[in-house]
């Protein structure tokens, strides 16, 4: 049996959702009373939010590869990274790590090309937002990656850290986004919406409205580190 060696805590809750949806998704297809083998280094989020405000990317790989390695001593086979921000040091995570690791951003863009879909915006925090990781991916792919205006980035990205991350999620926040959701289709006609923060699912799973499909950015990373723990 392969094991999956997840860095968590970035956020917690999302981290739990991990947990669970990688459990029923592999009893899901396995049908056999097994289990998986999973691995959860959980760090501390708000040195990462830190060292990201700072701008000191340089840091925050180093100390995530060190991370990584604890999982790969644990017996790790392969790694994942449970949140969206820290993909934007991905290629030099997996330049630097001696096990594979699974990249959120590719099967999202995956995901969207089976969809069809063609023009889609980007939610998150600021650093994901503005990171440049998910076009470049998306560029390749030729799909059109949309994201908010600076005043609507502000809005989600201070209800990111003040707010998703803390476990505290109100009607308004729920609202606002989908406020925003709103404008990026009327203004930016995108048929798709990336939830590239892994607590925002938790707000707005299942709020889809106009026609616009939501990519849920957990379950799409779930599902491909459950084909790798298969294969």
């Amino acid at each position: 049996m392969k094991t999956v060696g997840l860095i968590g805590g970035v956020g917690p809750e999302s981290t739990i959702e991990y947990y669970r949806f990688i459990i029923d998704a592999y009893r899901e297809r396995r049908q056999d009373d097994t289990y998986p083998s999973i691995i959860i280094n959980s760090v501390d989020v708000n040195k990462y939010v830190a060292l990201a405000t700072a701008n000191r990317f340089d840091k925050f790989a180093a100390d995530l590869v060190i991370e990584i390695e604890r999982l790969a001593r644990a017996g790790a086979d392969f790694g994942a990274l449970a949140a969206n921000t820290p993909h934007i040091v991905f290629d030099e995570l997996q330049r630097r790590s001696r096990i594979p690791l699974v990249s959120i951003v590719e099967a999202t863009c995956e995901k969207a090309k089976g969809l069809g879909l063609r023009r889609v915006a980007l939610l998150g925090t600021r650093f994901t937002m503005q990171g440049g990781f998910y076009q470049d991916v998306f560029s390749r792919a030729r799909i059109d990656l949309i994201v908010p205006n600076e005043e609507e980035q502000n809005y989600i990205h201070e209800k990111y850290i003040s707010e998703l991350l803390k476990n505290i999620f109100t009607d308004d926040t729920h609202a606002g986004l989908l406020a925003i959701i709103d404008q990026l289709r009327q203004r930016d006609a995108v048929e798709g919406v990336i939830l590239g923060g892994t607590e925002l699912p938790l707000i707005l799973r299942g709020a889809e409205r106009g026609g616009v499909k939501f990519l849920d950015t957990t379950k799409i990373h779930v599902e491909r580190i459950v084909e790798r723990l298969l294969s």
